[in-house]
């Protein structure tokens, strides 16, 4: 599988637009975490199955479980995880729903890890992003999977990669 990950764009459509045209046809899926801020029918959407964010509205679902290749990639956007003080919660809803991949915004922080054999993801906020990385202005993710590993790679608004690529153990 190879996917891509995108979350906290508040309204700026012409980022996803031209991530759309610039990555799209080298990944299976496209995945947003929320807080588009944009209209479910918004042009800028379409190919992103997106969920619903604390600032967004309806009728954007609350988590996108979907198969994709040979993994199962469970979406939400963290606030009703709880996200902001632990990833509990979140593991154990991927974990219930057989998912291997668990990707989540709401932060506005890029992370990783695996724990139990779930890759748990942030891929940053695209147009507000906090925390240690946020001088690169912006930041999304890539995922590529192998039986034995994830592979992450995060990329900003210009679609380079931000050299903070990680190789995950299953």
């Amino acid at each position: 599988m190879k996917a891509l990950f995108i979350s906290d764009n508040h309204g700026d459509a012409a980022i996803l637009e031209r991530v759309k045209e610039g990555l799209a046809d080298q990944v299976d899926a496209m995945f947003h975490c929320g807080d588009s801020n944009l209209s479910p029918d918004d042009p800028a959407l379409a190919g992103f199955q997106v969920v619903v964010g604390n600032t967004d509205w309806d009728p954007f679902p609350r988590v996108v479980d979907q198969v994709v290749g040979d993994e199962h990639v469970f979406v939400t956007h963290g606030h009703l995880y709880g996200v902001n003080q632990s990833l509990l919660n979140l593991k154990l809803a991927a974990k219930e729903a057989g998912a291997t991949v668990a990707a989540y915004g709401h932060t506005h922080q890029l992370a990783c890890q695996v724990v139990d054999g779930i890759l748990l993801l942030n891929p940053g906020s695209i147009s507000q992003p906090r925390g240690e990385y946020d001088y690169l202005g912006g930041t999304f993710a890539m995922v590529e999977t192998t039986p034995e590993y994830f592979i992450v790679r995060y990329f900003n608004r210009d679609l380079v990669n931000v050299g903070l690529d990680k190789r995950l153990k299953r």
